[in-house]
């Protein structure tokens, strides 16, 4: 436990009451129909793109799981965070182009309308499930359990007060106020993160460059990007598939199909800001492992006195960071917390609403044909009553999936390792989902049957793999069971399509045409990826 001064308490206080207000304020605004609740009007520019993508990615699981990962692995989880910044580039190359051109506000419409609601309806409820029932619940227990760790606060009572910080702007304000609050905690969770790692490396080398020298001449062994077979933490961190394997299903699944991410871009004001605050995002992902990786290997080569590596991060704070800053550092982490909690609560909310709740309990209105409409949600569809009704729906939903994460949360701490535990569920269906829309988006040929089975498909495969090859590097069994679901996909599609399938995307000259500002900003980025990995193979 931290021991906080009363200057350190007020900052902290003062943060949280800072931005519960300006959430509250950010909420007053027009909030009529589903695009102003659910899409924040479509009116973020790129800076507000860029900025919530980080801040909705970064929680606790970064701050106190990837600084335990560096005190244990080294710069070699950081492979989550770099990989990341190449994947954002990717999405948004060529998958932000075709979605925003479809004008489609979530990820589960975007499969009703390439391949068939029986696509949209399983992976909503799934999405769902998994949001509320793993994601949201997740954050709030290693949120809970950071401010127990830090400040002493008792598990649950951790876990109602972020609850109910988060719903400040996660149920009134729907995805405007959840970004503009982000925009904010962005900087204060950068700020703080980089005065922390700042801090502990001037206090070791007189200096931030003098203490990373220091941690490469003592731990040269924590600077080994790619991991070789002999390093216990190969079965984590499966060496060159880091770049070539299985971390890239992971990274399109959560950077490219996941909805509480990509709904940040779909709410951009074009095209070309959806782009640049994507990239401006890929830049802060390659700051962060000095972030939240760092510390931890601060924490090993300065022999902290922990009783378990997730006690890294806690005690770098409470030996390195001066008073007042303390207070700001532990801010940046709950902010962290919060900011994706709130994305996560807004997101299920979404899908919810506009995936389960409208096609299968909401009266149809408008003419048949415009109802079959591959753009369901256009407002000449809705009533002015009916938007306003599905904005209600949001809002409840919203609260009930705090709600149930209250109730869940606290009973993650009977699982050992609950974090790998929670990651490993996810990774059963992703590659399937990346599958689905990998060729659904650039294969015609893919059928509705062939994205299904995928669907249907992956969780058990995944489970065979898992109980058959226990040996098998996670990461390496995602994608040889991408790659088996995609193969049955090509088979089912060429089976049943003997052209383009109906449905089938059309992709026209120039689509994925990017400014000069974007191609130059991508060519940084990889420049600066093949410096670290070329320094530290």
């Amino acid at each position: 436990m931290l021991n906080f001064s009363t200057t350190d308490l007020i900052v902290f206080a003062g943060w949280i009451i800072f931005m519960m207000g300006f959430g509250l304020w950010i909420s007053r605004g027009k909030q009529d129909t589903t695009q102003d609740y659910f899409l924040a009007s479509k009116s973020l520019p790129w800076w507000a793109v860029g900025g919530s993508l980080i801040a909705s990615n970064i929680s606790a699981e970064q701050f106190i799981g990837m600084s335990g990962s560096g005190y244990v692995v080294g710069l070699a989880i950081a492979s989550y965070e770099l990989m990341a910044a190449l994947t954002l580039i990717i999405v948004a190359k060529y998958f932000l182009p075709i979605f925003l051109k479809k004008g489609i506000y979530t990820m589960p419409q975007f499969l009703e309308e390439r391949f068939d609601n029986r696509v949209r309806t399983g992976l909503a409820i799934f999405w769902v499930l998994l949001f509320v029932f793993v994601n949201i619940t997740s954050v709030l227990y290693l949120g809970g359990l950071a401010l127990q760790t830090i400040m002493g606060i008792p598990l649950l009572a951790g876990v109602i007060g972020l609850a109910i910080f988060a719903s400040t702007f996660s149920i009134f304000g729907g995805l405007k106020a959840v970004v503009w609050t982000d925009v904010v905690q962005v900087i204060v969770l950068i700020f703080g993160g980089l005065m922390a790692s700042f801090l502990v490396l001037n206090a070791m080398g007189g200096s931030v460059f003098g203490g990373l020298a220091m941690l490469v001449e003592r731990a040269p062994e924590k600077f080994d990007m790619i991991l070789d077979k002999a390093n216990p933490e190969y079965i984590n961190l499966p060496g060159i598939s880091v770049l070539i394997g299985g971390m890239w299903i992971a990274n399109l699944y959560y950077w490219g199909n996941n909805q509480y991410i990509i709904q940040r871009a779909l709410a951009a004001k074009s095209i070309n800001e959806a782009q640049n605050g994507t990239v401006f995002a890929a830049f802060l992902k390659i700051l962060l492992p000095l972030i939240v990786v760092i510390p931890g290997i601060a924490a090993f080569v300065l022999q902290a006195d922990i009783g378990k590596p997730d006690e890294a991060y806690p005690w770098v704070l409470s030996n390195y960071v001066t008073t007042g800053f303390k207070g700001l550092a532990f801010a940046a982490l709950i902010a962290a917390v919060g900011s994706s909690l709130s994305s996560m609560v807004n997101s299920a909310s979404t899908i919810f609403t506009l995936d389960i709740y409208r096609p299968f309990f909401m009266k149809k209105s408008g003419t048949p044909d415009q109802e079959l409409d591959a753009r369901e949600h256009d407002s000449t569809v809705l009533s002015e009553g009916q938007e306003k009704h599905l904005v209600l729906v949001g809002r409840v939903s919203a609260a009930a999936s705090l709600l149930l994460g209250i109730i869940v949360a606290p009973l993650l701490g009977n699982l050992d390792q609950a974090f790998q535990y929670i990651q490993e569920y996810t990774g059963f269906i992703s590659p399937g989902v990346v599958a689905v829309f990998l060729l659904g988006l650039f294969w015609k040929r893919t059928s509705a049957n062939a994205a299904l089975a995928a669907v249907m498909l992956a969780i058990p495969l995944s489970a065979g793999f898992k109980v058959l090859t226990p040996e098998l590097p996670f990461l390496d069994r995602m994608g040889i069971c991408f790659l088996l679901i995609a193969a049955v996909m090509v088979v089912i599609s060429m089976m049943e399509n003997k052209s383009d399938d109906r449905k089938a995307i059309e992709l026209e000259p120039g689509l994925f045409k990017t400014s000069q500002t974007f191609n130059l900003a991508a060519i940084a980025i990889c420049g600066i990826l093949a410096v670290i990995y070329a320094v530290f193979w």
